[in-house]
């Protein structure tokens, strides 16, 4: 887990053990959300992004825990998200190799599961909208972090998250990048997928 060519946050590299988990071959979608909201009487995100099969964006870490919660599920870990990222190849940057796709143009977040699945079978990954992971963030954790299913700091003011943003001039992430954000914020490119633990492992 981890970059030692990345920036500082995300060294040092580091072994990291994780018990069985699944997770979404997809990020959540509009569609999904909003049986979430009707069921739930929860407002819908204030996105500009309504195609049902588009991820949800403009939610906030607590409605994206929420949303998993009602599922039955819950948000990645940082660990567990950078593990599904890598989909059993180690240190490749991107799930895919080493270099970057040609460059693509997005005045949006596109449906989600139109690309390429990683070794996992999991599509966008890296890409398409920023995901919301449950650990707290602090940019020394990986200093101190357990070897075994790390949960990240046990305080702290913005909430990790994973992957690219079709915002950004580069639209996909490596599988080590990290970013965070306040959890109450609601940003046009910020996402999530769903995860639930696997007893028995």
């Amino acid at each position: 887990m981890g970059s030692d060519d990345g920036r500082p946050d995300e060294g040092p590299v580091h072994r990291v053990w994780v018990d069985a988990f699944a997770i979404g071959l997809t990020q959540v979608t509009n569609g999904e959300y909003a049986a979430f909201a009707k069921a739930t009487g929860r407002p819908l995100p204030p996105s500009p992004f309504v195609d049902p099969e588009q991820p949800v964006v403009a939610v906030s870490w607590f409605d994206a825990v929420a949303f998993c919660e009602w599922m039955g599920g819950r948000l990645p870990t940082e660990a567990e998200w950078e593990c599904a990222a890598r989909g059993g190849v180690e240190g490749m940057r991107y799930p895919w190799g080493n270099e970057l796709p040609p460059h693509d143009e997005m005045d949006g977040p596109r449906p989600v599961g139109r690309g390429a699945p990683n070794a996992y079978g999991l599509f966008d990954i890296c890409e398409n909208v920023h995901e919301w992971c449950s650990d707290w963030y602090a940019a020394d954790f990986y200093r101190s972090s357990p070897e075994r299913n790390p949960l990240g700091p046990e305080t702290g003011t913005r909430r990790a998250s994973r992957g690219g943003s079709w915002r950004h001039q580069i639209k996909v992430s490596r599988c080590a990048a990290r970013s965070s954000l306040p959890p109450e914020f609601e940003y046009a490119d910020y996402g999530f997928r769903i995860a639930r633990s696997v007893k028995g492992s």
